[in-house]
């Protein structure tokens, strides 16, 4: 990974004590000032933003960097109530500021995960949704692979991220109110499901949002058993702290491509850059029970492989995000997408 001119490379220590190795400030030279004014959307009325500034360019570039994340990880203050207390002690709060993550063994009982998988098989259904946008097909056999904005299409899902063992833990980690950005649920049926590659979703929510910081966090709960080898989460521990600038650029409408891309063209680090971070961070698998639940943060590296056992692995996936981190303009790429993959409705969950 070749560090591009005007750029120094430094030691950076974490806000943990430990060295963050390998990285460069972004804050330095070409990134200063970089600022834009866009207009976005609070609801049906058009309001201006001030300058924004671009703390994670990425996209603009002909190979992968990484830098040094420029915001906090957990906004949590114990001094404070309100939205600020939430399910998580401290030393849960400590342990996903240090590796990007909580899994929790069973964020909903089994009654709530029968509800949710009676409304998954609804929703996937051909007749319910039939040429929705809303649902991603796998290439080849076409059977689905997502369902996207779900809260909105089903009461049962909109209930259940409402509760306060849910939303509750993405207001203490954020420390504000939120509001969802996207939902959707994520298919992998025994022998065919497909794999997710590897990626942040901050850098796509960024560049193809316009979600100017990381302050957003995203609950993914099992629908089935995930086991390590049906195609389970698979995240490196501490690899919310670097930001990876990827490569090329985005071309319009480039979302139908990569919701069903194996390997995404953009938006996804270069091999050598994963190597680096595989050995660096190393990579933990999230297995657990149905109603179980892993919360991680919006840069994590992350990823996972296609399943080829008879055991389906299905998840429904929240992102909240902070009421302060609203969406501009997307910061590299040409037109926002749709707004069931980034929600512009800024409305605090209550």
């Amino acid at each position: 990974m070749t560090i591009p001119p005007r750029r120094r490379a430094v030691a950076v220590q974490s806000s943990l004590g430990g060295p963050v190795s390998g990285l460069h400030s972004s804050t330095t030279s070409e990134n200063v000032g970089r600022v834009k004014r866009c207009p976005i959307r609070k609801g049906e009325t058009r309001v201006m933003r001030t300058a924004v500034a671009d703390n994670y360019p990425t996209r603009d570039r002909n190979e992968c960097t990484m830098t040094v994340r420029q915001d906090p990880v957990t906004w949590f203050d114990p001094k404070r109530g309100d939205a600020r207390s939430g399910p998580l002690t401290a030393s849960q709060i400590a342990d996903y500021d240090a590796r990007g993550y909580h899994s929790a063994d069973a964020i909903i009982p089994p009654r709530d995960v029968f509800d949710l998988v009676d409304e998954m098989t609804r929703l996937a259904d051909t007749d319910t949704l039939r040429g929705d946008n809303r649902i991603v097909r796998e290439n080849g056999d076409g059977a689905v692979r997502s369902v996207f904005d779900v809260h909105r299409l089903s009461d049962v899902v909109d209930e259940i991220i409402r509760r306060p063992e849910v939303v509750g833990i993405a207001r203490q980690i954020l420390g504000s109110d939120v509001y969802v950005h996207q939902s959707r649920l994520n298919f992998k049926p025994g022998f065919t499901g497909g794999p997710f590659y590897w990626h942040s979703d901050f850098e796509t929510w960024h560049a193809e949002d316009g979600m100017p910081a990381p302050r957003a966090a995203s609950i993914s709960i099992a629908l089935t058993e995930n086991y390590g080898h049906n195609g389970g989460l698979m995240i490196m521990p501490g690899s919310h702290r670097a930001f990876v600038s990827c490569a090329g650029e985005t071309p319009e409408d480039y979302f139908k491509e990569s919701l069903v891309s194996y390997v995404p063209p953009t938006g996804s680090p270069d091999q050598p850059t994963l190597t680096r971070m595989a050995n660096e961070y190393g990579i933990d698998t999230m297995t657990g029970p149905a109603g179980s639940a892993t919360v991680f943060d919006s840069n994590c590296m992350h990823g996972s492989n296609g399943n080829i056992t008879p055991f389906a692995r299905s998840n429904l996936f929240i992102v909240f995000n902070s009421v302060e981190n609203t969406l501009t303009d997307p910061f590299s790429a040409p037109a926002p997408r749709p707004g069931y993959l980034a929600g512009r409705d800024f409305t605090p969950l209550r």
